[in-house]
C-alpha cells in the first residue's frame, strides 16, 4: 500500500474493469473488488500484483494476493483462489493498472501568489503556476500544464499542452512539445560548451541555437541539455532521459531513445531512432549512432556505429568482439589457452 501522505489511490476497481484497462484475459470473478496494487510478498486478498520474471515464481506460489497479472506460461502455478489477469506482456499490463490506481494529479489551475508572470506571457487554460515560478516576456505555456515552484521559464520559450515542469527547473531558448515531463532541477537551453582556444586562452563562441523537444519526452532530475551553437539541439518524440545526463550542443536524438543516468553525449553527435545507452556511457562528438544501436554501461564510444549494433567496453566495440577480448585477457592472466 502506497503511503497516503504522498499518494492518493483512485481505487477500488473491479477485476473486469482492470482486465479491460490492461487488455488481459480474466480468469476469476469479474465483480471482485481490488483496492490497490502491491508486491507479491506483501499483497493481501484485496490487492493485485504481477509476475513477469520466473525468478519470483516461489513468491507467486506463496502469495496471498487476491489477483495477479501473469503471462500464459506461468498461470498454471497460481495458488488456489487467486484470480488471474493473463497478459501477453505482464509488466506493461501492470504499468497500465498501476497508472489507473495512481494517475497523475490534475493541475490546480491558476497563478499562485508569489509567482511572477510577465504581462506579455501567455498561459493556457487550466495551467497551474506554483509560488516562486518566473515566466518571462513572450513565453507561451499551453493548456493544462503544471509549472513547479521556483521554476524559471525564459523569455520566448514555448511549451505545449499537458506538460509537467517540476520545481527548480530552468528552461531557456527552447520550444517544447506536448505531454513533456521535466523533473526537478533540470537545466534546458543553457550555453553549449563552445570555445576557440589558442596560446592566448579560450574565446567563447556565442551559442545562438535552440533546444527543440518533441512530444511525450521525459527528462530526469538534474539533467542538462545545452542549446545549439547555431544548429539546434533536438530531442525526438518519446525519448526517455534519466537523471544526471549531459547532452551537448547540436546533439540530435531520434524518436524513442533511452538514455540512462550519468551519460554524457558530446556536441554535434546524432542518435537514430530507438537508440539505448546504458549508465555512465561517454559518447564523443561529431558521431552518428544508427537506428536501434545499444551501448552497454560504462562504455566509451569514439567512432560511428552502424544501425542495430550492440557495443560494450571502452573504447566500445561490438559485443561479440568485447567478450572475445575478455576471454583472451582471462587466458593471458591465468596462463590457460582459450578454448
Amino acid at each position: 500500500m502506497a503511503d497516503p501522505r504522498f499518494y492518493r489511490s483512485a481505487g477500488p476497481f473491479t477485476l473486469s474493469v482492470l482486465a479491460k484497462i490492461a487488455g488481459a484475459d480474466l480468469v476469476g470473478d469479474g465483480v471482485r473488488q481490488i483496492v490497490d496494487v502491491a508486491p507479491l510478498s506483501a499483497a493481501g486478498p484485496e490487492n493485485i500484483s504481477f509476475l513477469d520474471n520466473p525468478a519470483y515464481t516461489d513468491a507467486f506460489v506463496s502469495s496471498r494476493a487476491g489477483a495477479c497479472i501473469v503471462g500464459s506460461n506461468l498461470k498454471a502455478k497460481a495458488p488456489e483462489g487467486m484470480a488471474l489477469l493473463v497478459a501477453h506482456d505482464a509488466y506493461k499490463a501492470y504499468a497500465l493498472i498501476a497508472r489507473a490506481f495512481y494517475p497523475d494529479p490534475a493541475p490546480s489551475a491558476g497563478v499562485a501568489p508569489g509567482a511572477h508572470v510577465d504581462p506579455s506571457a501567455k498561459i493556457g487554460a487550466g495551467t497551474e503556476v506554483a509560488p516562486g515560478a518566473v515566466i518571462g516576456a513572450g513565453a507561451e505555456i499551453g493548456a493544462h500544464c503544471r509549472i513547479g515552484a521556483n521554476a524559471v521559464i525564459g523569455p520566448g520559450v514555448k511549451i505545449g499542452t499537458g506538460c509537467d515542469i517540476a520545481p527548480l527547473v530552468s528552461i531557456r531558448f527552447a520550444i517544447i512539445g506536448d505531454h513533456v515531463h521535466i523533473y526537478a532541477g533540470a537545466r534546458i537551453g543553457e550555453d553549449g560548451f563552445g570555445y576557440a582556444s589558442d596560446a592566448t586562452g579560450h574565446t567563447h563562441i556565442p551559442q545562438v541555437g535552440r533546444v527543440l523537444i518533441g512530444n511525450g519526452v521525459e527528462i530526469g532530475a538534474n539533467t542538462t541539455i545545452d542549446r545549439g551553437s547555431g544548429p539546434d539541439t533536438v530531442i525526438g518524440d518519446g525519448c526517455i532521459i534519466d537523471n544526471l545526463v549531459q547532452i551537448g550542443h547540436n546533439v540530435r536524438l531520434g524518436r524513442g531513445c533511452v538514455i540512462v543516468s550519468q551519460v554524457g553525449i558530446s556536441g554535434s553527435t546524432t542518435l537514430g531512432d530507438f537508440v539505448i545507452i546504458g549508465g555512465q556511457v561517454g559518447v564523443a562528438g561529431h558521431l552518428t549512432l544508427g537506428q536501434g544501436v545499444r551501448v552497454g554501461a560504462q562504455s566509451g564510444v569514439i567512432s560511428n556505429v552502424p544501425p542495430g549494433e550492440t557495443l560494450l567496453g571502452s573504447p566500445a566495440v561490438p559485443h561479440k568482439q568485447f567478450w572475445r577480448q575478455v576471454a583472451a585477457l582471462k587466458a593471458l592472466a591465468t596462463g590457460k589457452k582459450n578454448g
